[in-house]
């Protein structure tokens, strides 16, 4: 493949339906029921809500490229968040691009990297798992303290 066509093939890597809700909700940006999609266009929201300074919680489903939100520094899950991973593809087809997968596993850590670059980045399957999954799987991941319902005395 050459560069030109897998630079084209990377900028069809678009979300199969949907948008997800990103709301500036005062000290935190909400990230709710996202889809994914372009993964080159993810690296650069990550890259702008990085400098907003703000907390960044993921809520509802975040599948796909959205994964790659996961590891900012100030991001959090929503405790009953699901997570969905699912190999790179160019939109409409099931052609997965070479070197996608690369650029989505350099975001991921720990068992969630070792699951990705063990099956997960080639299977167009989705796998599923919940914020607690995950949080066991990459330790580094935090549950969003803002969101845990309080515990009535």
């Amino acid at each position: 493949m050459t560069f030109r066509a897998l630079t084209l093939a990377l900028m069809t890597l678009t979300p199969l339906a949907g948008y997800a809700e990103t709301r500036d909700v005062g000290r935190f940006i909400d990230v709710t029921n996202d889809r994914g999609g372009n993964v080159l266009e993810m690296v650069q929201t990550r890259q702008q809500l990085e400098r907003s300074g703000k907390d960044i919680r993921i809520r509802g489903y975040c599948r796909s490229a959205c994964t790659m939100l996961i590891t900012m520094q100030r991001a959090c899950l929503g405790p009953g968040a699901t997570i969905g991973f699912h190999a790179p593809r160019i939109q409409g087809t099931q052609i997965i691009p070479p070197y996608v997968d690369q650029i989505m596993g350099n975001y991921y850590r720990n068992g969630i990297r070792e699951r990705w670059f063990g099956g997960w980045n080639k299977s167009v399957d989705m796998q599923v798992i919940s914020a607690q999954e995950y949080v066991r799987l990459d330790p580094q991941a935090r549950i969003c303290d803002s969101l845990r319902r309080k515990k009535k005395k």
